[in-house]
């Protein structure tokens, strides 16, 4: 787990990025590796505000802030909500999750002195494509940062590709 913490109005005190790193181990359980996790510390007059942003290899991106007078019930509460939505996106992709679809990605690679040759096989990755509608895939792919997003079209039952295309719009393939 990667975790960036910053400071604002705070001082870098030992005791609290170990209190902070404590917590997020625990929320580790939950999500695949490798995690991200930036950590924003901040105090204006007698607020303390925490504010974490914890993005999964997965995908899943998590948002919690909370301002109290304390800074370490503010961690305390703000873990807690970001452990609540963690679950709750779990047992999400848990009840749509479809049964028999599971796609591998391949990426391949040429290098520059065998591009005559075949290319080799760099990374494998499984997927499993989600049913939802086309719209739904769009605006899931406007969230993430990939170029494309596999899925299973709610309304036919075939599995679909949306993609975002070199001019900004978006185009789908679907199997005939």
């Amino acid at each position: 787990m990667q975790i960036n913490m910053t400071f604002r109005h705070v001082d870098p005190v030992a005791n609290l990025k170990e209190y902070v790193e404590e917590k997020l181990q625990k929320v580790k359980k939950y999500l695949h590796e490798p995690i991200e996790a930036h950590v924003v510390l901040s105090t204006e007059k007698f607020r303390h505000t925490v504010e974490v942003n914890i993005m999964a290899d997965n995908g899943i991106m998590i948002n919690g802030v909370e301002s109290m007078e304390d800074i370490q019930a503010a961690i305390d509460n703000v873990m807690d909500k970001i452990e609540r939505q963690i679950k709750k996106q779990r047992e999400k992709l848990k009840r749509t999750k479809p049964k028999g679809y599971e796609f591998k990605m391949h990426i391949l690679s040429l290098d520059r002195e065998e591009e005559e040759k075949r290319p080799k096989l760099i990374r494998s990755k499984n997927y499993s494509a989600k049913p939802m509608s086309i719209d739904e895939a769009i605006e899931q792919l406007k969230t993430l940062k990939n170029d494309f997003i596999i899925f299973t079209n709610a309304k036919t039952e075939a599995v679909n590709v949306v993609y975002r295309r070199k001019d900004g719009n978006f185009g789908l393939i679907e199997p005939e």
